[in-house]
């Protein structure tokens, strides 16, 4: 199964001239705990770096600094672990795993950004996949009971 097929194409971003405190509210209203950080490039949106909540809690509130007056690209994480579209899911799995990391943007086959893929999207595919496997053993003695008869 490739990444496509589980991220949320729909990621929340930003570029890295957004305030801090607009990325924490564009968060808020979407819901989730990172924006992914574009620079836009001939009308592409090409993933750069990420933000996370905790990034804004340690890097800016914690310190007493004003979000209004830092910019996203002050405090982002640039050193991107990024999935490509057609990217098997356990191979990503495996480069998370490696690097320690839970949130992985998604880009299409001209780097633009797709969508995001988390550590909870990744746990609700192998939840289901496990559901599928737990089917087979039932089915199994069904088929044997049918074959004895």
């Amino acid at each position: 199964m490739h990444i496509r097929d589980i991220c949320t194409s729909e990621a929340a971003h930003c570029t890295r001239d957004e305030t801090v405190q607009g990325a924490a509210l564009m968060m808020r209203r979407r819901h989730v705990g990172d924006v992914v950080v574009v620079d836009r490039l001939d009308g592409a949106s090409v993933p750069v770096g990420i933000l996370t909540d905790r990034d804004i809690v340690v890097s800016v509130i914690a310190p007493g600094l004003d979000p209004a007056s830092l910019q996203v690209g002050d405090i982002m994480a640039d050193d991107l672990l990024l999935a490509h579209v057609t990217d098997d899911v356990y191979g990503t799995i495996e480069r998370m795993r490696q690097r320690g990391i839970r949130r992985v943007p998604v880009i299409d086959e001209q780097g633009n950004l797709a969508g995001i893929v988390s550590a909870d999207d990744l746990f609700e595919f192998l939840a289901q996949e496990m559901a599928e496997l737990s089917r087979i053993s039932p089915y199994q003695q069904a088929h044997e009971k049918r074959a004895r008869q």
